[in-house]
């Protein structure tokens, strides 16, 4: 049975690797270009969940986790100009956030699976991300979190500016926490259609008996 979601768990690891490369390079401002790879993770998650079930759904994650595990492992090894890549705040709120946020959208799609086809995806993917956003932004760089790794300086991140550059006065991590959550909500949105597509492609390949 592995063998038949496969792909699903080379899809989340592929995106996990992209995810992690690519959070090193700026994208304007606010955002890197990470921010922008990994919400197809909870696509993938979705589709599993749709086609296969609940249980590959969480194997599918499982395997995301590993995954992310391995790279932050590797980030810490990595020498960048400020130090290592991944710090263990980094790790932490990487962890934390993404098998949390995934497996709230397993469950809330399980709850709404019954409902109309796109309800369950863009429920479970916009409180997913949500809860991705808020857990990794505020365990990586709220200064109230500084115990966690003293020695890992985050002072730039709580630099007091203009939300967005436009709005009231609010840390810099929150800046980038928002912009980061807009873009998963536009992007659960535009998922909608390659959910529907790649769901309707599988479930007709798929054996009746299966």
């Amino acid at each position: 049975m592995t063998r038949t979601y496969l792909p699903g768990i080379l899809a989340m690891a592929a995106v996990v690797v992209a995810s992690n490369i690519l959070v090193q390079f700026l994208f304007g401002n606010w955002l890197t270009w990470g921010a922008f790879t990994y919400p197809v993770a909870f696509l993938v998650t979705d589709v599993t969940n749709r086609v296969y079930g609940v249980g590959p759904a969480r194997k599918v994650v499982l395997a995301g986790f590993v995954v992310g595990v391995i790279c932050s492992l590797i980030g810490t090894q990595i020498m960048g100009e400020f130090g290592p890549l991944v710090t263990l705040r980094i790790a932490l709120a990487s962890g934390l956030a993404f098998l949390l946020a995934q497996l709230s959208d397993v469950a809330i799609f399980a709850r709404l699976r019954g409902g109309k086809w796109w309800r369950a995806p863009l429920a479970s993917t916009l409180i997913g991300s949500s809860l991705d956003t808020a857990i990794f932004f505020t365990v990586a760089f709220s200064g109230a979190l500084s115990f966690i790794e003293p020695a890992n300086d985050v002072s730039w991140a709580g630099e007091m500016l203009p939300l967005l550059g436009v709005g009231p006065i609010s840390p810099l991590w929150v800046s980038l926490a928002v912009a980061d959550w807009l873009v998963k909500l536009s992007l659960a949105l535009l998922a909608l259609v390659p959910f529907r597509l790649i769901v309707a492609r599988l479930t007709s390949a798929r054996p009746a008996n299966a």
